[in-house]
């Protein structure tokens, strides 16, 4: 069968392949404890839900919305922004998308041209580096020296060919890392000095931990004025991972042209899930905050815990997200026999039977991601089952 060489290029999302093969093994009566996806273990908060319920009972969700999203959703977005950072933007400055890795995508088919350099800091986000490639473009992962794995401005100054896009990713996924105001204000003025798109992935903003502040670019600069990007979305922050709902925040200019690419791939995002994504932002954001406080007290206990599992350490404890990512040291990769993290993740999943996706699929060799988006209990199983592994082989 003679496919495309532009699929044929790609690899499938580690996170994902991952999750499947975790969730066939469970189908097959296998207790498997699945740290592999990035999700909240929470239902959807039930007032999202019944708003969609109560659309759908209206007769409003029958028919195409306008492929950049109801106006509405997108009047909601503006109104949430302004709250949380008291940010004055336009609904002409946000396109509705489904789910925040679609805007990811678009982004990258609007903005790039064959060859053009994007960076980013490593470990990545799994799909960025598949989404700059499908627009011809070529990402650098950049390994920064600092503890905490940031992309700095002297990083980027020594970047030898010019770049077009910088992506941010704040809180980090996988590492849980929260830029400062002063990391992302630098890198902005420099994006603005050097005529270069900056992408801010935003989507685990407003979970964030131990008394650590978050901050939006829409903070530091009028999104009219710049060539700052932010996309963001529902997914994380209101446990609505299956609805599909983000967006992007940009210029004019920039919207526009990503609408007309929407207006092909999706017609527009799912009409019910939209109302409920209306809800979410306009609605009570008190779960929001239970939500993020569980999250803070699972980090707590089981970043402890695993820094006491043999062969493994986590040496920056991570500030947002849910992941934590550690390191393997290379005499556990040697008693387990094993040649790298792939490896090592596949004979977990097999022998302990707990389902964490290898560093490589990051862009960083030698560790694996663990999501804590799960109750303690089942965490604290995951780690003795982690603990038990590692000791047998390294007890060998």
């Amino acid at each position: 069968m003679n496919l495309s060489d532009r699929v044929t290029a790609i690899t499938a999302s580690p996170t994902l392949s991952m999750n499947a093969l975790a969730k066939e093994m469970q189908s097959q009566g296998i207790d498997v404890i699945n740290l592999g996806v990035g999700e909240p273990d929470f239902q959807t908060p039930e007032n999202i839900a019944e708003a969609a319920i109560a659309a759908i009972k209206a007769e409003k969700t029958s028919f195409y919305t306008p492929s950049s999203g109801l106006l509405a959703l997108k009047q909601a977005v503006v109104d949430r922004i302004y709250a949380r950072y008291q940010a004055r933007i336009g609904t002409d400055n946000v396109t509705i998308t489904t789910g925040a890795k679609l805007s990811l995508y678009v982004l990258m088919q609007t903005l790039l041209n064959p060859g053009d350099v994007v960076v980013t800091a490593a470990p990545e986000w799994v799909s960025y580096v598949e989404q700059v490639k499908l627009a011809g473009g070529k990402l650098l992962e950049v390994h920064s020296k600092n503890d905490a794995l940031k992309l700095t401005v002297p990083d980027l100054m020594n970047v030898s060919e010019p770049i077009k896009a910088v992506i941010i990713n704040s809180p980090t996924n996988p590492t849980g890392q929260v830029y400062s105001r002063e990391e992302i204000q630098h890198i902005l003025d420099w994006g603005s000095k050097n005529d270069v798109f900056i992408i801010l992935d935003e989507i685990y903003g407003q979970l964030v931990y131990n008394g650590v502040t978050f901050t939006s670019g829409l903070q530091l600069a009028d999104i009219n004025k710049t060539n700052m990007i932010i996309v963001d979305g529902v997914s994380k922050a209101y446990a609505m991972t299956g609805w599909r709902i983000g967006w992007t925040i940009a210029q004019p200019k920039i919207i526009q042209a990503m609408n007309k690419l929407l207006g092909h791939l999706t017609s527009n995002p799912t009409a019910a899930a939209q109302y409920a994504a209306i809800e979410a932002l306009n609605g009570d954001q008190a779960t929001v905050e239970t939500m993020r406080q569980a999250f803070e007290e699972r980090l707590n206990k089981t970043f402890d815990a695993l820094n006491c599992v043999p062969g493994l350490h986590v040496d920056v404890k991570p500030q947002g997200a849910f992941y934590l990512f550690p390191k393997v040291d290379a005499e556990a990769l040697l008693a387990v026999g094993v040649a790298n993290t792939t490896e090592l993740s596949t004979k977990i999943l097999q022998e302990a039977h707990v389902a964490v996706p290898a560093g490589e699929g990051f862009g960083m060799p030698g560790y694996f991601r663990l999501s804590y988006a799960k109750d303690q209990a089942t965490l604290d199983e995951a780690i003795n089952r982690l603990s038990d592994f590692f000791k047998k082989y390294m007890k060998a």
